[in-house]
């Protein structure tokens, strides 16, 4: 059956790739605003347990954008793939890109919650999230042994988070040069079948 897109169609698809790319904003924005901004800048705390409160406390509040992120992403890139997305309507290269991304929005989802669940693991660790820190990324030497692994293992998961949602956004990149690099009447032509 061939594609066909109304006005009513297109604006949703446009409020999808919108709500995606807000998405992919939230999520690599506050990731690197943490890990380059607020998380050296804590140093400036004289008390360990007060850093420690500090970055638990504001990472407590970006978790909302973030969670709002991972589903603004997944949904909006699930929709596109059962609808303009769709293999048949894409180009071998498209379609090679496409399932990369599939992949990288699964590992980005998977691992922003675990990255979640860790965050508010590591939080309760200690009373109002006062865990020592030596500087946001760093357990400091008062810190438990249980904290400074729960530490170790947000530090993994933040990497491999980082890594897939700049994944998407590079593959957005290139998906969207694909679609500049097609003359528009083929790539009609092609969703005509």
């Amino acid at each position: 059956m061939p594609a066909t897109y109304t006005p009513s169609s297109d604006l949703l698809s446009y409020a999808g790739r919108a709500m995606h790319d807000i998405g992919m904003a939230g999520l690599f924005g506050g990731q690197l605003f943490g890990r380059v901004a607020l998380h050296p800048a804590v140093t400036e705390i004289s008390d360990e347990r007060e850093r420690g409160a500090v970055v638990n406390r504001a990472w407590r509040r970006y978790g909302v954008i973030n969670g709002v992120g991972l589903l603004a992403v997944t949904a909006g890139w699930i929709g596109a793939r059962v609808g303009e997305a769709k293999d048949r309507n894409l180009t071998a290269r498209e379609r090679t890109l496409a399932h990369v991304k599939d992949a990288l929005v699964a590992t980005t989802f998977v691992a922003g919650a675990a990255n979640a669940i860790e965050g508010v693991r590591f939080a309760a660790a200690a009373p109002n999230g006062a865990v020592p820190l030596a500087d946001g990324d760093h357990a400091a030497p008062a810190a438990s042994d249980r904290q400074r692994k729960l530490k170790q293992r947000l530090n993994r998961l933040s990497v491999v988070t980082i890594g897939a949602e700049l994944g998407v956004v590079a593959i957005n990149a290139a998906l969207a040069q694909s679609g500049f690099r097609e003359a528009p009447a083929k790539r009609l032509l092609r969703r005509g079948r």
